[in-house]
């Protein structure tokens, strides 16, 4: 890792805002997995502790997967870190839709939590949360509590597809993920849809129920 954060950080800002305004726990929500084809979406709420140095965070898209691991550690380790995790399977996804189900997932992570009473939440509002919140576009790059949000989400979500992939080998859950890859799109066509595939993503509809064939022009 490189450096630290300490309380003067613009990665903090928010996090300072919320408490000089008399909030004691603010707790940062970010999801990863939405546009998978395969899989759940996973939602991490993360309270990070104060007056302490923190481990330097960023979007952990931008991340490598040694560091994402290597900054996943760290967040743990933290004394006095909250962290949840929430989780809206398959079923869930194709029953109520992807964007109602990452929200699910967001309210069950923040019930994991023991003590928080504000929430920074990565992109639009979202619907339905417990306390008090505020939504911040691209809230992983200027919030570190919704970036280690980012990072606890991914490294949980990525661990669990590729225990998935000891399951169904064939489609090469651990190096994409569930996205709709080529090689992921290959195995689809080849060996057929399988309970954790979205059966309301379109990719994986059509397979099941091809379109017709279009009529031949002479």
């Amino acid at each position: 890792m490189d450096g630290f954060l300490t309380e003067s950080d613009e990665l903090l800002r928010l996090e300072r805002e919320c408490r000089a305004e008399g909030f004691c726990f603010v707790a940062g929500v970010d999801e990863v997995g939405r546009g998978p084809l395969a899989g759940p979406v996973v939602a991490a709420a993360v309270v990070l502790p104060c007056g302490i140095p923190l481990p330097r965070v960023n979007d952990s898209k931008q991340l490598s997967e040694s560091a994402r691991e290597e900054l996943n550690a760290a967040i743990l380790a933290l004394p006095g870190i909250q962290v949840g995790i929430g989780e809206a399977d398959v079923e869930t996804i194709d029953r109520m839709n992807i964007l109602n189900a990452t929200h699910l997932a967001m309210r069950r992570a923040v019930a994991q939590l023991r003590q928080a009473d504000f929430i920074l939440v990565d992109g639009r509002p979202v619907k339905g949360l417990p306390l008090p919140s505020r939504a911040i576009v691209k809230g992983d790059a200027k919030s570190a509590s919704i970036a280690a949000a980012s990072i606890v989400a991914k490294v949980y979500r990525d661990r669990l597809m590729v225990e998935l992939d000891a399951v169904y080998p064939q489609y090469g859950f651990a190096s994409h993920k569930g996205y709709g890859t080529a090689e992921h799109l290959e195995a689809l066509r080849k060996y057929g849809v399988t309970p954790l595939h979205r059966r309301s993503f379109r990719p994986v509809r059509e397979i099941l129920t091809p379109p017709p064939e279009q009529p031949l022009l002479f």
